[in-house]
């Protein structure tokens, strides 16, 4: 099997293009992306023909959980067809579990540098208090297609990811399991943003947690909404517009990093 490694903002997948839905998607993310036996990664994203749109993406985490959407990982879908040559349009339309996206390319020398993405509509809820390991925790319960606990911090850089992140993830409050992201306001403009990913644990980069973040951020008054927030993360920085309408666009590269085989034994 052919797949290509591909980041956004050190969040990486492998990426393969295929005809048909592949068969034990779970058990190959399992093993391929162990970073030590494996070749590492957040997990693998299957880019598939679609009747509905340009391509459909499905998105499987490193522990084998089929994930509804990825920012970072469906820019990196829009680089993949564009520079191999299964498409020439600049504007893309991929189908995700959580409803079809539509994708805008900037192309420099024939391949793509970065990728702004409609996301959707954003859903906050009003924050709520859970208790985790002993301690009670405010959080914006969001929605960006997938489940989201925005908690604001003074301190993104200290913040308790593999306990308190771990535990929220699997807390009784959050019966599917849930995406939690630490953030820090530096500025009505800019904040700072850790993640726990749901199935992946601790990764550089969540687009979809960046969103979330952005639209709870406006809900609580800490950012204005129709802004260029930027929102920093271990592994860059991702730009994210939130309107009063609360439909969120994303800004951001991808970035190709090898292609690889798997060799049967």
């Amino acid at each position: 099997m052919q797949f290509t490694k591909m980041h956004g903002l050190g969040n990486d997948y492998l990426y393969v293009y295929a005809a048909e839905d592949p068969v034990d998607p779970a058990g190959l993310s399992i093993r391929l992306s162990e970073r030590h036996f494996g070749a590492g990664s957040d997990g693998m994203i299957w880019i598939l023909p679609s009747a509905v749109a340009d391509f459909k993406m499905r998105i499987f985490n490193a522990d084998g959980s089929e994930a509804k959407m990825c920012g970072n990982g469906i820019r990196c879908v829009g680089k993949y067809v564009y520079d191999k040559g299964y498409t020439d349009k600049t504007v893309l339309k991929v189908e995700t579990l959580s409803g079809i996206k539509t994708l805008t390319l900037t192309v420099e020398n024939g391949k793509v540098r970065s990728v702004r993405v409609d996301m959707g509509r954003a859903s906050v809820e009003a924050p709520r208090t859970v208790t985790a390991l002993g301690q009670t925790v405010r959080l914006y319960p969001a929605s960006m297609g997938n489940p989201h606990a925005v908690i604001f911090t003074d301190n993104a850089a200290d913040a308790p990811l593999t306990t308190l992140g771990a535990a929220l993830e699997r807390h009784e409050a959050f019966p599917g399991g849930v995406n939690v992201e630490f953030v820090q306001v530096l500025a009505p403009d800019r904040l700072r943003m850790r993640v726990w990913e749901r199935g992946s644990g601790v990764t550089m980069a969540c687009g979809t947690g960046a969103c979330a973040s952005v639209a709870a951020a406006v809900t609580a008054g800490y950012c204005p909404f129709d802004t260029d927030v930027a929102v920093e993360l271990d592994g860059g920085t991702l730009h994210i517009s939130v309107s009063r309408e609360y439909q969120v666009t994303m800004d951001g590269p991808a970035v190709m990093v090898y292609d690889g085989e798997t060799v049967d034994e």
